[in-house]
């Protein structure tokens, strides 16, 4: 059994092109990981792409296959998808990057290990998303959609958060803290959301999903800077109880209203100061492996992605975690 595991940027996708070096560092991590729990898991053989210019990962049954070229990288892409039995899409959602990829799969006659092109289109846009879940009575931070130049409006309530649209990894965002605050748009962004910022506990909840299930994995809190960049700095767990039950809580809540959700997903809150939950907010969705994993897989006490697998496929399957305390950070250090 075969399963393709495609890492956008160590896999190629940024050959010729300049790519934020945060993002090749939370990519290595999250393969490293993945691929180190699958390759432990009998019977399946792990293949992946891997840009040239990179040291392999040299992982015990793997298959690495190098690629020079985007031209080069298409092809093995398709072929592998073709061929594998599962394939696992680890993409940032910007630019299209995710959603391209998986459509790509499904017209090879891959099947894919993660979301559905569908779900990835919709989760990909935070503007979308916010709006889909306030629609279900979700509780999400309010905002408004602006454009590349627009004016911060005078009548939103600040402070406040301004991201792309289409992002990933915390790139792009800024606390503002007033409508005349100085914004310098990036000219590579023409859409972004300014989104009331919310005090509390940052955290995350992922979930793994297959037909008719969806298992939540023990919540982590995320750790962001404090230079106004909100710049994503790893995570930590285990919450304390009360914020976990709550933070599983409302993922729950989310996810009921994203129907065809399957593989691993990941749901980004805040929890608010009230103990009861009502300050608790959804921030985004993502639809794909994230960062977390590299700390969850550390203090599940089972193999994390064999979980994946069966989940994927429609079985049930019983988690438990450590409660030992632990911190990860994007580059996969994982600290006791």
């Amino acid at each position: 059994m075969q399963i393709f595991v495609n890492e956008f940027v160590s896999g190629g996708g940024c050959l010729n092109r300049p790519f934020p070096k945060s993002l090749l560092r939370e990519g290595e991590a999250m393969l490293a990981a993945l691929v180190e729990d699958l390759g432990a898991v009998n019977g399946w053989e792990v293949t992946i792409l891997r840009d040239a210019r990179l040291a392999p990962l040299g992982r015990h049954r793997l298959c690495e296959i190098r690629v020079d070229c985007p031209e080069r990288s298409w092809i093995e892409f398709d072929r592998l998808a073709a061929v594998a039995d599962w394939t696992i899409v680890i993409a940032p959602e910007f630019d299209g990057h995710l959603l391209e990829r998986c459509r790509r799969v499904v017209a090879a006659g891959g099947r894919l290990l993660g979301p559905e092109p569908s779900f990835v289109e919709l989760a990909s846009d935070k503007q979308r998303t916010v709006e889909h879940l306030a629609a279900a009575g979700v509780p999400v931070a309010a905002g408004r959609l602006l454009h590349g130049g627009d004016p911060l409006p005078a009548d939103f309530p600040y402070p406040a958060v301004l991201k792309p649209r289409f992002g990933a990894g915390s790139l792009g965002l800024t606390l503002v803290n007033s409508a005349r605050h100085t914004v310098r748009y990036d000219a590579a962004e023409t859409q972004w959301r300014l989104e009331s910022f919310r005090a509390g506990t940052a955290a995350s909840v992922a979930l793994l999903c297959g037909p008719g299930r969806q298992v939540p994995l023990t919540p982590c809190r995320q750790h962001l800077s404090e230079d106004g960049r909100l710049a994503y700095l790893g995570g930590s767990l285990p919450l304390a109880d009360g914020l976990a039950a709550r933070a599983t809580r409302l993922a729950r809540r989310a996810m009921a209203t994203l129907p065809g959700a399957t593989g691993y997903v990941g749901v980004d809150l805040v929890l608010g100061e009230a103990p009861e939950g009502s300050e608790d907010v959804v921030i985004e969705i993502n639809p794909r492996l994230t960062t977390s994993y590299v700390g969850l897989r550390r203090a599940a006490q089972s193999n994390l992605a064999a979980a994946l697998l069966a989940v994927r496929r429609g079985r049930d399957v019983e988690l438990s975690f450590s409660k030992q305390p632990l911190q990860f950070d994007p580059d996969g250090r994982v600290y006791r």
